[in-house]
């Protein structure tokens, strides 16, 4: 059982890599996965989630076979 993990844009670079696959455990949220597949860092403010192609917070539950991607803040004029 497992989740897949995307970054995107600016935190692909500060991760350093655009997937991971992950284990998956009863009980993670998207906070629990950004600090597993980061290894440690720490979650930039405003960092857009989502668990297949649905924005959610950072508390959000992860289930078995989910894809949890990560986004930079939108910024734009």
């Amino acid at each position: 059982m497992s989740i897949n993990v995307q970054f995107f844009a600016s935190l692909r670079e500060l991760i350093g890599k655009q997937q991971a696959t992950l284990p998956y455990s009863d009980g993670s949220i998207v906070s629990m996965v950004w600090k597993d597949a980061s290894n440690g860092k720490t979650m930039p403010d405003n960092t857009l989630c989502a668990i297949n192609m649905e924005y959610v917070k950072p508390d959000a539950t992860v289930h078995d076979g989910d894809e949890v991607a990560f986004f930079p803040p939108v910024t734009g004029g």
